[in-house]
């Protein structure tokens, strides 16, 4: 037995010197036995002499900072553990490994480290034993049995804690004993474990032992839970990469190499690519997610996928560059319309505007006017002349909101409104719309479509349009909006509010002749295969078919007639098999388009009693109109007929009660009206009737038939009447004014409230007519009867007997021959 096996055996030995080993980031305990690697050189030296000259004993110490290679004895904790040697191995890279098993913890002391000289030096320390203080008492053995529980609970999320480790542990009834057994198995910080190593207290020592086992209980378990969600993640992944690795296979034995996943990363990347608003990218992205997880066999799925694609497909930000140039544009619009000044000029200061101010933001325009005037023409000639995309939409028929805001996505078969719809079909999002006959839609149960026309053509709002489909805000502010119409009354206030109104007035004769000549004739001829040399149509012709064979005040009708003439002049051609040929289509061989539909307004032949010629405006254009008034024995009764509107009938009661105030002046019976029937007719009864512009017409009538004098046949009259015989303004001036050049009327009685519009009527209308301005009825007739005005308004003799009989002091015969 050696020196130091006497020495040892003799229990803990005071003052024994031992070699000393620092240990990095490791704490041994007392009755612990653990494996550990040792590279480094003083280690292994400290480690051989421990074997040879101390009975296989050393003292194990912790480090203060476990990166020194060669700590000095500053950088040791005071307080390790005496170990003894139970086995080693001496491994071929030149470290070892050895089996330390703890026996008492001790104290080095000396100051300083002895170290025993050589190449390889090892540190040699004095060693003093340290003993537990203090007995255990009742709270110390209730603390033994809470760490008993807690060493229990642990070793279930702990497996590394063997069974045969925790029984031993289990056994331990002193708390000393017990802390050192448990502190090894505790993944702490090693500056904690050294802590609870210089405690000497055991009862203080198992406290803190017992605090670090419930925090390691807390960790374990959560830990468990981490690694099971994790390990429940990798499953659902891994049986998710299985099952798509299948159906791939299947897709490929059936011919389908189509990959939904694959598709769906398709559709991501496109999303990321696309420059669109980032509230509806994420949205998509949302639905994107959802529709990874679903099957492609399932309904939702084709519904999502569609919803995405539509987001995709529509052009959020994208913009066609455009130009605005005043002069093209005006040239592009002579080129395709004639006439049509004003609205042509309204539309060029609307793009002027729009060039200074680089932007939309302006009224709605509304082009209303008959049908075949070219309003829809108009709207397309803007989107050539400003470089856009032109889109048509037409409201006619439409009853249901959805057409306009979409349907909610929770319909079968749910899409979005016509205006995304169409935007999706240009592909930009600044094209030109063109919102066709916006007085054809009408309201049911499905909702008003005028009133979500509300918010699309109000540039406070249309920036955020929301259509139901797509649940987002959509910018509408950056399109070019026009509408159309045939009449205002049947369009919302509210809509009218926000559209400004261009009115576009019929064609007139002169207009339709200057059409058909440099636009549809040359277009038909074009269409039908033909050489301009083909066909020689005179004018006379052509003033001919316009006035016979069409009632427009478009031209729509008048273009067919020109293709039925290109239509007739083809075959003619090809039967003869010679194209070089012409054929002359003058007003005496007119007959091959048939019977003449139309008989336009003529004046009469000659002056009458009774019958005035008047002037009305229809959306055709304007018409001569023709009273007639007889006068019959009777009791006062007064018919109208001629299927007049409720406004015509009160202007005929209107002008009989102005000739009836006025009897006195005319020199009728103040009663004469009690003795006679009056019959008022406005000829053409089948054609509806109304308006008040024919008043002063129906009082001239009136007072011709009364006094027996004929009306002038060479005049025409339109004018509005009042009691007093006020002449009011009326409307459609230059349509009427026309209808007057077209039957051969030489003068015609307008109210002078109207003489202000004669500047909008062309040259060659006013050309060989007479138009004279009139305030009251006493102005109209001197003009309209055949007689000087001292007879109208003093009485007259030697007319008809009934006329004559209505004089004052005259008798009512019992009979008079008509």
């Amino acid at each position: 037995m050696t020196d130091f096996d006497a020495e040892f055996s003799a229990g803990n030995p005071e003052g024994i010197q031992l070699p000393l080993m620092s240990l990095r980031e490791v704490v041994m305990f007392p009755r612990s036995i653990v494996p550990l690697f040792v590279g480094r050189e003083a280690s292994i030296k400290a480690i051989d002499s421990a074997i040879e000259h101390y009975g296989k004993t050393i003292f194990l110490v912790a480090q203060r900072e476990p990166e020194l290679e060669k700590p000095g004895p500053e950088d040791v904790f005071p307080v390790g553990t005496v170990s003894k040697i139970l086995q080693i191995l001496r491994l071929p890279d030149g470290t070892i490994k050895v089996l330390f098993e703890g026996l008492y913890r001790a104290r080095w002391t000396g100051g300083e480290l002895s170290v025993e000289s050589g190449d390889s030096a090892y540190p040699v320390v004095t060693v003093d034993p340290l003993d537990d203080d203090g007995d255990a008492g009742p709270e110390a053995d209730a603390l033994v049995r809470a760490t008993h529980e807690a060493l229990e609970e642990y070793s279930k999320t702990n497996k590394k804690l063997a069974q045969e480790a925790l029984a031993a542990i289990l056994s331990l009834t002193s708390p000393g004993k017990l802390a050192d057994a448990v502190m090894p198995h505790l993944k702490v910080e090693y500056r904690k474990k050294q802590e609870v190593l210089e405690n000497t207290d055991p009862a203080s020592r198992l406290e803190a032992v017992f605090e670090m086992l419930q925090g390691e209980i807390a960790i374990s378990s959560m830990e468990k839970r981490i690694k099971n969600r994790v390990k429940n993640q990798m499953e659902r992944n891994q049986r998710e990469y299985y099952l798509n690795e299948q159906i791939k296979a299947i897709h490929k034995e059936m011919g389908r190499e189509d990959d939904p996943q694959a598709e769906v990363n398709d559709l991501e990347e496109q999303l990321k690519a696309k420059d669109m608003p980032d509230e509806a990218r994420e949205k998509a992205l949302r639905e994107l997610k959802k529709l990874r997880q679903m099957p492609p066999s399932s309904a939702e799925y084709t519904v999502v996928r569609n919803y995405v694609d539509w987001i995709i497909d529509l052009p959020w930000n994208a913009l066609k560059e455009t130009t605005i140039d005043i002069e093209e544009a005006r040239r592009t619009l002579d080129n395709d319309h004639y006439g049509l000044e004003k609205p042509k000029e309204r539309i060029l200061e609307y793009l002027a505007v729009q060039k200074l101010v680089k932007k939309l933001k302006g009224p709605i325009l509304c082009l209303v006017g008959p049908p075949g005037v070219g309003k829809t023409s108009l709207a397309r000639s803007v989107a050539t002349a400003t470089g856009r995309e032109f889109v048509r939409l037409s409201l006619g028929g439409v009853r249901d909101e959805a057409e306009i805001r979409g349907h909610r996505r929770t319909y079968v078969g749910a899409l979005p409104g016509k205006i995304l719809q169409s935007l999706k079909r240009v592909k930009f999002n600044n094209p030109l719309f063109c919102l066709d006959e916006i007085d054809k839609m009408s309201t049911d149960f499905r909702g008003d479509p005028s009133s979500a026309l509300l918010e699309v053509l109000d540039p406070e709002q249309n920036g955020t349009f929301g259509d139901h489909y797509l649940d987002l805000d959509y910018d509408l502010s950056q399109i070019f909006f026009i509408t159309t119409a045939n009449s205002l009354h049947s369009i919302p206030l509210p809509l009218q509010d926000r559209m400004e109104i261009i009115r576009l007035p019929g064609y007139l004769e002169t207009e339709k002749r200057r059409i058909a000549r440099d636009f549809l004739l040359p277009k038909q001829i074009e269409q039908h295969g033909l050489k301009p040399e083909n066909v020689r149509l005179s004018d006379n012709a052509l003033l001919d078919i316009i006035r016979s064979y069409t009632r427009e005040a478009g031209v729509r009708n008048l273009e067919r007639e020109i293709a039925t003439i290109c239509r007739k002049s083809a075959m003619q051609l090809v039967e003869k098999d010679d194209m070089d040929r012409a054929v002359t289509v003058s007003r005496q061989n007119l007959g091959f388009l048939g019977v003449k539909k139309y008989r336009y307004g003529e004046k009469e032949n000659q002056p009458q009693v009774g019958v005035s010629t008047g002037l009305a405006w229809t959306e055709l254009g304007g018409e001569l109109l023709l009273v007639e008034t007889a006068i019959m024995p009777g009791t006062g009764k007064v018919s109208i007929t001629g299927k007049l509107g409720d406004v015509m009938t009160e202007s005929a009661k209107a002008a009989l009660s102005y000739v009836r105030s006025r009897s006195d002046m005319f020199g009728l019976r103040p009663d004469f009206h009690k003795e006679i029937d009056i019959h008022v007719h406005v000829p053409e009864g089948a054609t509806p009737k109304d308006g008040p512009s024919a008043g002063i017409t129906l009082a001239t009538s009136l007072v011709s038939a009364l006094l027996g004098v004929p009306v002038s046949d060479e005049l025409a009259m339109t004018g509005e009447i009042t009691l007093r015989g006020r002449v009011l303004p009326i409307g459609g001036l230059r349509e009427k004014l026309l209808a007057a050049h077209r039957g051969h009327i030489t003068k015609v009685l307008i109210p002078r409230d109207n003489e202000k519009d004669l500047k909008e009527v062309p040259d060659e209308i006013l050309k060989g007519l007479t138009v004279v301005p009139v305030d009251h009825v006493d102005d109209v007739l001197p003009h309209a009867l055949l007689a000087e005005a001292d007879a109208i308004f003093n009485g007259m003799e030697g007319h008809t007997p009934l006329s004559c009989s209505l004089r004052k002091g005259a008798e009512v015969p019992a009979s008079t021959p008509q």
